[in-house]
Formats: structure tokens, C-alpha cells, sequence
């Protein structure tokens, strides 16, 4: 059993607090993304799990053992840092070889994990350079190469495609999660690219000032933010949020958009007559000449390979992103009809910026709690 269970987790910096009273749950064998901007903790977090750095408060226990008392090298983690941290004097192939060195393997079972590792992040061809004359790149993949080579059953990666090129970052995006999964390891995976995020998780915690505000699969993170927050760092084209009011009439709940009905369906009574945002992915949003149409003006046109992502604006002035597949036939210019998948948008409290939950009409009572 490898899980990892964190309860109540605090870390300070004097009276800066970097991590606030942070729990969660992995199962054995998940790789969980910790996804946030710059500063948010995600690194303190992964060198408390690796026993480098202390908290003050709470409890880190690697399959159901508490960890609280027990020193970095018997928590049977591998780490791969942001930084690199490679040892100056030894070769790339020494490097990664290192954690197996101390395990004392035999000198064939070595070179062929280390050989093996090294051709999959492509670095088997500088195996015998000292880390000075390694690029960055070069640097950063060897490290993840330690981190691997050593197979532990907690693997805690600090953002280790940072500083890799575009084409071989797409490679590793597929690689990876095979590769991780041949070895069993609970992995903990630190990013700022939400395409990585959605990539390579089963689960994805966001992590924001030292706080998890959400917590879930991609889908989950994608379809039903937390809040707006998290609606826009995950998307591209970025989601369009429109302020709305809505309404209840005899055939249900609903917004105006140009005078246009759009259903909100139910689950959203707490909501009638609340300043509100309503939040749609540029792909729930596509053209139409039907009579219930919305009426637009298309502004520009920008292909991008896969898809197309038309800007546009209302009637009354809003800007709006619509994206369709590549070569999918649409108006390029003047006036046009758009609908809008109902089903797909999300709706957000405009005070508090978090998701208001269809079907609860508890809503309300929570905000102001």
C-alpha cells in the first residue's frame, strides 16, 4: 500500500502561512496533479511530503505509516526538482544511476535502467557528459531520469517538463503516464500548464495562496469550476464569461442574452433574481440561422490548426469566443446566428465568483455562511 494521506497540513514562513491547513487523499497507483500559479505552495507541499521541510501543524502518512518522525531516506519517495539538483562531479549516466548505486544493484541491472530511462527522455546520446555541459533541458530530463530509474512507490515531480522544448514536452504528455503506470508509483505532479494538468492526472488538486479550492478529475475541474478563478486557467480559447440576471417564468429558469432566451433549466431557483456570470466554453457555443438564434457580429477570424476561434460581439457590446473544429464551414465576416449549448454552461455567484450548484437550494444559505 503506497497512498498518500495528508490531514490538516500547515507550513509557515515566520508569519507568512505558505500552507493552509492543506488535507487530501491519493490511492495507491494515481498520479495527482498539483496545479496553481507561482507562488501558491506546491513545491513546500512536495518537500514536506519528502520530509525535506517541516510543518507545524498536521500529518503526512505514505501507505497508512505516519511520517511525522521518519527521516527523507526511509520514506521511500524519489523526487525530481525544479532545480535540478544534480551532483556537479558525476556524469549524466552516474546521476541517474545514483539512487540504484546506494541500493546496491549490480552493475548490469544498472546500466540497463539507467540506459532504459535515459532512451525514453531522449538523453541516452549525453549519458557521458558532466552536467555543466548538459543544457537545461538536457539537465532537467536527467533528473527526471533519477527520479524514475530508482522506481520508488511515491514519485514527487517538481514541474519536470519546465524547461523542455514544445515538441518533446508533447511527447512526454503521452509517454509519461504509460510509463508511470508500468511502475505502480502514487505520483504527486507539480505544473502551471493546465494542458499538462488534464494530460497526465486522475486527479487534479488546485491550489491557490496555500489552499486547495478544488479538487477532482480533469472533467470536473473543466466542465464544473470551483469558481471563476479556476473557469479561467483552464481552457483555451478562454471561457466567456457574461454577466447575467436570471429569471423564472411558467416554462422554467433562464437568461437574456440580446433579448434571447437561453435555458438554464431547474436546478438554479436560488439564483432567480441574483447578479450572477454566466461562464461558456468557446466549443458549447455554435452558429445558427434558426429564429431563436443570437444575433452577432463577427469581428475576427483566427485559425489554429485543430480549430477555429471566431471573436465576435452582441447587440449590446459583449465580446464572445466561439470555437469549432478546423474546416468546419462558418461565417467569416458580418452579421451571424449563434446558440448556445445550455447544458454545458456553468453559472457563477458575481459577489463570491464560486459555482452555483444546480439542483440546491442551499446555495444561497452556504454563500452568506
Amino acid at each position: 500500500m503506497s497512498g498518500l494521506t495528508i490531514s490538516n497540513l500547515t507550513k509557515r514562513y515566520k508569519s507568512d502561512t505558505v500552507l493552509d491547513d492543506i488535507s487530501l487523499e491519493i490511492a495507491e497507483g494515481e498520479t495527482l496533479v498539483l496545479f496553481g500559479p507561482s507562488g501558491a505552495g506546491k513545491t513546500v507541499l512536495l518537500r514536506c511530503i519528502a520530509g525535506a521541510v517541516d510543518p507545524e501543524a498536521g500529518t503526512i502518512a505514505i501507505g497508512g505509516t505516519d511520517m511525522t518522525d521518519v527521516p527523507p531516506e526511509g520514506r521511500g519517495v524519489g523526487m525530481a526538482f525544479q532545480n535540478f539538483a544534480l551532483f556537479p562531479h558525476m556524469t549524466a549516466f552516474d546521476n541517474i544511476a545514483s539512487p540504484l548505486t546506494a541500493r546496491r544493484f549490480g552493475r548490469e541491472k544498472i546500466r540497463s535502467g539507467v540506459e532504459a530511462v535515459a532512451k525514453l527522455l531522449k538523453i541516452d546520446h549525453v549519458l557521458s557528459h558532466a552536467p555543466k555541459a548538459l543544457s537545461n533541458g538536457q539537465k532537467q530530463r536527467t533528473a527526471l531520469a533519477r527520479a524514475l530509474a530508482a522506481q520508488p512507490k511515491m514519485l514527487l515531480l517538481d514541474d519536470p517538463l519546465r524547461n523542455v522544448d514544445a515538441k518533446l514536452r508533447f511527447e512526454m504528455r503521452l509517454e509519461l503516464p504509460r510509463l508511470l503506470s508500468e511502475q505502480g508509483a502514487t505520483v504527486i505532479y507539480v505544473t502551471q500548464d493546465y494542458k499538462e494538468a488534464m494530460a497526465l492526472a486522475d486527479k487534479i488538486a488546485v491550489l491557490v495562496e496555500g489552499r486547495i479550492i478544488q479538487m477532482g478529475t480533469p472533467e470536473d475541474i473543466y466542465l464544473r469550476p470551483a469558481d471563476i478563478r479556476i473557469a479561467e486557467q483552464f481552457g483555451d480559447p478562454a471561457i466567456n464569461l457574461l454577466e447575467v440576471t436570471p429569471e423564472r417564468d411558467a416554462q422554467g429558469n433562464f437568461v437574456s442574452l440580446s433579448k434571447k432566451r437561453v435555458e438554464l433549466g431547474p436546478g438554479y431557483d436560488s439564483a432567480v433574481g441574483r447578479p450572477c456570470i454566466l461562464g461558456v466554453r468557446p466549443e458549447a457555443i455554435g452558429f445558427s440561422g434558426g429564429a431563436e438564434a443570437i444575433e452577432v457580429t463577427i469581428e475576427a477570424e483566427t485559425p489554429f490548426n485543430e480549430k477555429t476561434v471566431t471573436l465576435a460581439t452582441t447587440k449590446g457590446g459583449r465580446e464572445i469566443l466561439i470555437s469549432r473544429p478546423a474546416g468546419t464551414p462558418a461565417p467569416a465576416s458580418g452579421t451571424a446566428g449563434i446558440d448556445i449549448d445550455a447544458s454545458a454552461a456553468v453559472l457563477f455567484d458575481q459577489e463570491t465568483g464560486r459555482r452555483i450548484e444546480p439542483g440546491s437550494d442551499k446555495t444561497r444559505a452556504r454563500d452568506a455562511a
